[in-house]
């Protein structure tokens, strides 16, 4: 089954105790972050309110008890949109209570799944797909019907060979 839209948003907002993304592209090519992504790139500074809106959602989700994470795959060099994540959007959303760790696979992808798929992991039972075109363009965000096993494995192995973000910041300063 494909979401979009009001049918994403619900999914989402019905988790009842963790949220957790894995996200593998190098670079997501969003209508939305285009401005923000190009400011970064001509070194203008942050916005205040970037983000604002996701790190509203997130509040509230800790908020109400739940918890909110994700790993993010880097390689470097780091694409431009990995420094913009890094610098721009990142911080803030773990500032909102979201818990970020970077999983580096510049030497070794550690057998996990990084070409064309992201996905979100709703309680540990549910698994949605964000399906990507290789320029980084989402196609679709797709209702997995399978197995949740080999997810529940691949986010156990990307936490335990991943480092919060605090500690990845210290190592590309």
């Amino acid at each position: 089954m494909l979401l979009d839209g009001d049918a994403w948003r619900r999914t989402f907002d019905a988790y009842e105790r963790d949220a957790w993304r894995f996200e593998a592209q190098p670079t997501y090519t969003m209508p939305e972050e285009a401005e923000s992504v190009a400011r970064f790139l001509r070194r203008e500074p942050k916005p205040v309110d970037h983000n604002a809106r996701w790190h509203e959602r997130v509040r509230g989700y800790v908020a109400s008890g739940r918890s909110i994470g994700r790993v993010r795959v880097v390689r470097r060099p780091l694409t431009d949109y990995q420094r913009y994540q890094i610098a721009w959007g990142i911080p803030g959303n773990v500032a909102a209570g979201e818990g970020i760790r970077i999983l580096d696979v510049t030497c070794e992808d550690y057998g996990l799944p990084l070409s064309g798929t992201d996905w979100w992991m709703f309680d540990e039972e549910r698994v949605v797909h964000l399906n990507y075109r290789p320029d980084g363009t989402q196609i679709s965000r797709e209702v997995f019907a399978g197995d949740t096993h080999p997810y529940l494995e691949w986010k156990r192995f990307a936490l335990a060979h991943s480092v919060p973000f605090s500690e990845y910041v210290k190592e590309i300063e």
